[in-house]
């Protein structure tokens, strides 16, 4: 297992929160999910996660990397 930490940019609430977490917890292979609204970060567990896969999650949600 693995931990990548991104930076999610245009989140103002919780609707937000919820969203990308729904969308980057889809992605096979991601076992877990955390994201802190306060600074955007988007810490993602799992196995074999393309930093691509979790951009277009992202985008997805309505939202980008920073």
């Amino acid at each position: 297992m693995s931990v990548k930490t991104y930076t999610v940019v245009g989140m103002t609430c919780g609707h937000c929160v919820a969203s990308v977490k729904e969308e980057v917890g889809e992605i096979p292979g991601v076992t877990g999910v955390e994201v802190d609204l306060a600074t955007g970060r988007l810490d993602v567990t799992g196995e074999g996660v393309s930093d691509e896969a979790v951009r277009r999650a992202v985008e997805e949600a309505g939202y980008r990397l920073g």
